[in-house]
């Protein structure tokens, strides 16, 4: 990997044009941000953390140069599971030309695929489950309530896991993240696999649902965490892919403003989207960001940027620059 800013110089000196340059000014305008003092949100839809994000993001947790991060269940899991596992996943790049055949004989192996890698069943989410239900089991005992990020903290801070890592762990983006107790917020976790655990020991009455807070509660969670961090002039908005890991804790400042009255709190005050859904009808994760002017939650002179791209590609080099690599 680049150091001393070659890949910073790089992207300056050739990205000039179209999408490329919307790169170079989408990371200026982040480092500015950053440089008046004021905090950033990253959101991660898709499979970021499968494509292992984590060897940029993990540095950019530990620079600083994110406050809060809101990702599906599936980032927050699969970064773990990359961790703890990486040496069963196999990676499939002729994946277009699989057929449903191929498909089935990749399950019967317990191979679950994401595009072109092969989660492997049994040493990623299995292992993961013996010991995370003993975590959320004595935590109902004692009464206690948590999120479910605060759960795999604990799970990662215990260093029950450490025996079993298969990468370095400075490229887990949450073992970063819950060593310096990074706010997350996880919206939809029950969308996930370890989600899905949880309820199937619900199910089964070996747990209770009271013992996970709920998506209510993060949004409540964020809304007080943006109270406290937005100071006058509001906090940044950098969104990885669209869905809900951007749509829910975009909202909370149109409710604080609408819903709760309380008319001064700054809208969010940068906003960049890198995704490869383009400018449809109806497509939430289509639409420019001056749509969201109606809704309450940018300003006219937020600096906004879309990046119609892949974000595999495009948020490594946006971080590579924030680092100086």
């Amino acid at each position: 990997m680049g150091k001393n800013g070659n890949i910073k110089k790089f992207i300056t000196e050739h990205f000039k044009h179209f999408n490329s340059a919307t790169v170079v000014d989408a990371a200026r305008a982040y480092e500015k941000h950053l440089e008046e003092g004021k905090k950033m949100m990253i959101t991660l839809a898709g499979a970021m953390s499968t494509a292992e994000l984590g060897k940029s993001l993990a540095e950019m947790i530990r620079k600083d140069k994110v406050h809060i991060i809101s990702c599906t269940a599936a980032n927050l899991e699969e970064d773990i599971m990359n961790l703890v596992a990486h040496s069963y996943y196999e990676r499939v790049p002729n994946y277009r030309d699989l057929t449903p055949k191929d498909e089935l004989e990749l399950m019967k192996r317990g191979l679950n695929r994401v595009t072109d890698t092969c989660i492997p069943e049994e040493e990623a989410f299995r292992r993961i489950e013996r010991l995370i239900y003993k975590i959320w089991k004595s935590s109902e005992e004692n009464n206690e309530r948590k999120f479910p990020h605060e759960y795999m903290y604990e799970l990662l801070l215990s260093g029950v896991l450490k025996e079993f890592y298969e990468i370095d762990p400075k490229d887990s983006w949450v073992l970063a993240a819950a060593e310096k107790n990074l706010p997350i917020v996880v919206p939809g976790w029950e969308d996930s696999t370890l989600g899905n655990i949880f309820a199937a020991h619900c199910i089964n009455e070996e747990l209770q649902p009271s013992t996970m807070k709920s998506g209510i509660e993060y949004l409540i969670y964020l809304s007080n965490w943006y109270r406290e961090n937005a100071g006058d002039e509001g906090v940044g908005f950098f969104q990885i892919g669209g869905g809900i890991a951007g749509d829910f804790p975009i909202c909370v400042v149109p409710m604080l403003i609408q819903d709760l009255k309380i008319l001064d709190t700054p809208l969010w005050s940068y906003f960049c989207q890198i995704s490869d859904s383009t400018t449809s009808y109806g497509s939430y994760s289509g639409a420019v960001p001056n749509e969201k002017i109606t809704w309450g939650k940018l300003s006219i002179d937020t600096p906004k940027f879309i990046i119609e791209s892949d974000a595999t590609i495009v948020a490594p080099l946006i971080f590579a620059y924030l680092l100086d690599w």
